[in-house]
């Protein structure tokens, strides 16, 4: 008896698939101005007599965090002012100073408590997100939506942290890309995207992005 064959190959090609779809459907002023917030973010080897520019704080709750701390990682590499919002050596946020959230629902109590601090300090906030309409999109100053092809968040309201208390974090829908998987995906390949398009922008070296790689392991 030979063990079955899994579905994986189908299984990316169908992933690949929906990047495809995603990426057609991309509001074009919406990542323009994502874009342009992110060009005018903070060198790291900026002066005291250059202008003002707003440092880069990155924040997601649960997998949306690691896209957030990839993302900022990036940020780095490329030589830009970047921190992971919850790290106990994050410096304190200034007004001014731009704020990264990658959240599927839009809904993360923490989350949208983030916004609201960041906010109130005077700060602006860009928002990674597959739900058009939610507390987190009123807070924003530039909304970045994936969507919601499998229909996760429309199908399930409550929040990330209700759903890993009551035990509700499961798929309500089809095998492929179950709980927030697809979005998670679709966010850490737009995040990449944003960086590569940085790096053309900025014209940025290869060499300048290894030489701020961590060397102490």
């Amino acid at each position: 008896m030979t063990d079955p064959v899994p579905p994986i190959p189908a299984f990316m090609k169908q992933m690949g698939e929906t990047i495809i779809k995603t990426s057609d459907n991309l509001d074009p002023g919406e990542m323009a101005v994502f874009f342009r917030e992110m060009l005018a973010l903070k060198k790291l080897d900026s002066s005291e007599s250059d202008p003002p520019m707003p440092r880069a704080y990155v924040a997601g709750a649960g997998r949306s965090g690691f896209v957030a701390k990839a993302f900022g990682l990036r940020l780095m590499h490329l030589g830009i002012d970047a921190y992971v919002v919850g790290e106990t050596i994050t410096p304190a946020f200034k007004p001014g100073d731009t704020l990264i959230v990658f959240s599927g629902s839009g809904e993360t109590h923490s989350m949208v408590s983030v916004c609201e601090t960041a906010k109130e300090l005077g700060g602006k906030v860009c928002l990674i997100t597959a739900v058009p309409e939610s507390r987190m999109r009123d807070l924003a100053d530039c909304v970045v939506n994936l969507g919601d092809l499998t229909g996760t968040y429309h199908h399930e309201k409550s929040s990330f942290e209700a759903r890993q208390l009551t035990g509700k974090y499961r798929s309500t829908t089809s095998a492929f890309a179950p709980l927030g998987t697809l979005f998670e995906t679709l966010a850490l390949v737009f995040s990449d995207a944003v960086i590569s398009s940085l790096v053309v922008a900025k014209k940025a070296g290869i060499e300048d992005m290894e030489r701020r790689a961590m060397n102490v392991e």
